[in-house]
């Protein structure tokens, strides 16, 4: 018989103690792998930005609008293949006040254009442009609100206050992560002929395909020198730095989430260190009679790691386990369909799954590591007398 098969068979001695050991080592992998996927699902709209999409804002803040004439001056750039520009609007269903979704005012003839990830039926593509109150509405927002092509709806303005009716022309689904399903995109048309004054003809931002994306910091700079010398100066970026310019808003609880796994982690150690210690001290004189036989105090310390490493991932492929159906299934799902802005894709990634794998072998090894060391120097007649 082997080290590591009479350690595993040594594991079940105590079956209650090992058991909850198991069951707290699962529960604190699933809440690892829980925050790691917020983590990762807050930032998969930065790892799949399009390369060849650059953003241009204010100077100042995203907050405060551009001209609308910027556009055309911008589809001048050398390198800039098309253009189109978007308004938040800010919207909200009058029946339901507490969901939220984005309501986003764009341009209806280079929007699908530019985002050609975006699939909608070209005969219902069609038919939102021809329509001035036409939107579309991403499939996650449709089965959730119960929506479908042809129903005509009320939206509430916060930002442009009144009751806005649209009709839905289309349903949409995206091939890639950066694209929020739970959006309600509709006719800047629609929206600025009923503006007057200083709000009349502007916009929020504007988006442009380039032809080569190793040339996205030089036509960044173009279009930036373009308005230096206007009014309203801009600042252009990439997607993806766009994307991490938002982010960063929310740097200091990525953080907190970040340190809170590490922190249950930790409390995993302890608790494989304590329940291996208690282990070692009540077998003591049982370790004793290995080395009386013959066993040398390396193998009795990898006897004590291997149970140790056992116990520790077990627990992580049950966490493993739990976390597909209720991380996975059900908080992704309610997250995709009620904050899908922040999070349009959360699912476990591979990384955070073999993560959990590697480290709950690795916090089992290591939480068995003192108590076999204190085994392993054990004298042969002192273990013997000791009652554990």
């Amino acid at each position: 018989m082997r080290l590591s098969t009479l350690a595993v068979k040594n594991v079940w001695r105590n079956k209650l103690r090992t058991v909850l050991t198991i069951l707290a080592v699962a529960i604190a992998i699933l809440l690892f792998v829980t925050l790691r996927t917020v983590i990762s699902a807050w930032t998969s709209a930065i790892d799949a930005s399009a390369k060849d999409r650059i953003a241009t804002r204010h100077k100042i803040t995203f907050i405060m609008t551009l001209p609308v004439k910027y556009v055309e001056d911008i589809r001048q750039i050398p390198g800039v293949k098309q253009a189109t520009w978007m308004n938040w609007f800010g919207g909200k269903d009058p029946n339901r006040e507490n969901e939220f979704f984005a309501t986003i005012a764009v341009d209806k003839d280079s929007f699908l254009d530019v985002y050609d990830e975006i699939i909608v039926p070209p005969d219902q593509a069609e038919a939102w442009k021809q329509n001035r109150r036409g939107a579309l509405v991403g499939d996650v927002l449709a089965r959730k609100l119960g929506w479908n092509v042809g129903d005509t709806v009320t939206i509430r303005g916060t930002i442009f206050p009144g009751n806005w009716e649209f009709e839905i022309e289309g349903i949409y689904e995206a091939k890639r992560r950066s694209v929020d399903r739970s959006s309600f995109w509709f006719h800047w048309d629609y929206l600025n002929e009923s503006q007057s004054g200083p709000t009349k003809d502007q916009i929020g931002w504007i988006v442009s395909r380039i032809d080569d994306p190793a040339k996205s910091a030089d036509i960044s700079a173009a279009i930036d020198a373009k308005f230096d010398e206007r009014d309203v100066q801009t600042i252009t970026m990439s997607e993806r730095a766009m994307q991490a310019s938002f982010m960063g808003m929310f740097s200091a609880v990525l953080t907190a989430i970040d340190l809170m796994s590490l922190v249950i982690l930790g409390i995993m150690l302890l608790i494989l260190a304590n329940t291996i210690a208690m282990g070692v001290r009540e077998r003591t004189s049982e370790y004793g009679v290995l080395r009386a036989i013959g066993f040398r105090p390396p193998h009795i310390a990898q006897f004590i790691v291997a149970e140790s490493t056992f116990v520790g991932l077990i627990g992580g492929l049950i966490g493993l386990g739990l976390a597909y159906p209720l991380v996975e299934m059900g908080l992704g799902r309610f997250l995709e369909e009620n904050m899908g802005g922040m999070f349009p894709y959360f699912r476990i990634a591979n990384a955070t799954v073999i993560a959990a794998i590697v480290l709950s072998a690795a916090l089992g090894a290591v939480a068995g590591l003192v108590p076999a060391y204190q085994a392993s120097r054990l004298d042969v007649v002192d273990s013997l007398r000791r009652v554990g």
